[in-house]
């Protein structure tokens, strides 16, 4: 029979939090071991921001998170901000540049970043088992019994940063939450999150010949609104407004598009019908032709013969425009999962199980999503210094 080697944490999952959190606790001189099932640790860090990596956000803060408990994140994200991940960065070598809107990104590959925490682990003497199939965890007493093809760990903390489904290409499933339930715990429902929206008959619509065409747009949903790029897809709709009021979407939910924020324009439409101005060349002034050419539907009315409630109903058709979605592209589109384990069950001090001792949930597979622009990053990065601190 096979014997259990002895280590003090096992962390499930080498991605941002988890190599994190194996990172922390070894440099407090606990014996940590990671596994993934991936052949590359960090996959998802290696493809974000376009794979410059969106590491994090100077903004970050609980407003930027959306979970069950909202306040959850304000302890982890008080104790490592991202002034703390800069500094590390900065010991690296690691340059960096901000591009609007508090985003940070690697000025090089987001490959240094893995580099750099595969580095730190290494230092540390965390033991790094990538392509490696967990068989079975379980509780034995005040142990955690970890076992898989080729392994068999006992470890007195056990750590699940396994992440949530999106992108199942990279290898990513629902594994830590199907594990938070063996262990008796709830979990919020996942969804996808961060992801382009589609629509049913949009493929027979006047907007199916828009695919491509792309503008700044305002995007509502009941208290939520975000103002950033919006695209035309042969789908339906993406762009980062999109994916930001993605995650707060539901079934049968309309959105509201402004598609010419900031413009006073039934005041520019009465100015151009007092001066003789088309009505094209006035749209086309603020919105793409292709656009333009679909909100007359064919018809070009002169300006001098639309009266000021026909105007009315062209701005509100541009302005306060109204799509119901039919659904979204599914977690092979989305960016994160929203949802996962429900946060009244851990400490928001350490992330970790309050009935359970020494479990802890970090990352991603926790009830906690950030919204675009390095927010699930710095959560990473906080969940996982949380727990590493402790485990």
């Amino acid at each position: 029979m096979l014997t259990p080697q002895q280590v003090h944490v096992v962390v499930l999952g080498g991605g941002a939090a988890g190599l994190f959190c194996a990172m922390i606790a070894a440099q407090r001189g606990r014996s940590v071991v990671v596994v993934d099932h991936a052949r590359q640790l960090g996959e998802k860090i290696r493809i974000s921001g376009g794979g410059r990596c969106n590491f994090t956000n100077l903004n970050s803060g609980a407003n930027h998170y959306l979970s069950n408990n909202p306040r959850f994140t304000i302890s982890a994200l008080a104790r490592f901000t991202p002034h703390h991940f800069m500094d590390l960065l900065s010991r690296h070598g690691i340059q960096y540049l901000e591009k609007g809107q508090g985003q940070l990104f690697c000025q090089g590959s987001a490959h240094q970043v893995v580099d750099m925490l595969i580095q730190e682990c290494r230092q540390a003497n965390v033991q790094l088992h990538p392509s490696s199939k967990i068989e079975s965890v379980r509780r034995q007493g005040d142990y955690f019994l970890v076992k898989g093809d080729g392994f068999f760990w006992q470890c007195q903390s056990l750590v699940v940063a396994t992440g949530g489904p999106s992108l199942p290409k990279l290898g990513a499933s629902d594994y830590g939450m199907a594990l938070a339930r063996s262990f008796g715990l709830q979990v919020v429902p996942p969804r996808p999150g961060l992801v382009p929206l589609t629509f049913n008959d949009w493929s027979t619509s006047r907007f199916a010949s828009l695919s491509g065409v792309s503008l700044q747009a305002a995007v509502s949903l009941g208290s939520h609104t975000y103002q950033d790029g919006l695209l035309f897809t042969h789908k339906g709709l993406s762009g980062p407004a999109i994916l930001q009021i993605s995650s707060h979407w539901h079934p049968g939910s309309p959105i509201q598009v402004n598609l010419l924020p900031g413009v006073e324009l039934l005041f520019h439409l009465k100015e151009a019908r007092r001066n003789n101005r088309g009505l094209l060349p006035t749209l086309s002034s603020h919105l793409p032709r292709r656009l333009v050419d679909i909100l007359c539907q064919g018809q070009v009315p002169r300006l001098a013969d639309m009266n000021d409630e026909r105007l009315l109903a062209l701005v509100q058709s541009i302005q306060q425009a109204t799509f119901t979605p039919s659904g979204q592209q599914g977690y092979g589109k989305a960016e994160v999962t929203v949802g996962g384990v429900d946060t009244s069950q851990l400490s928001s001090k350490t992330m970790a199980v309050l009935t359970i001792p020494n479990l802890y949930f970090v990352g991603e597979v926790v009830d906690v999503t950030g919204e675009l622009g390095g927010y699930n990053l710095q959560w990473a990065w906080s969940s996982g210094y949380a727990a590493g601190c402790h485990a």
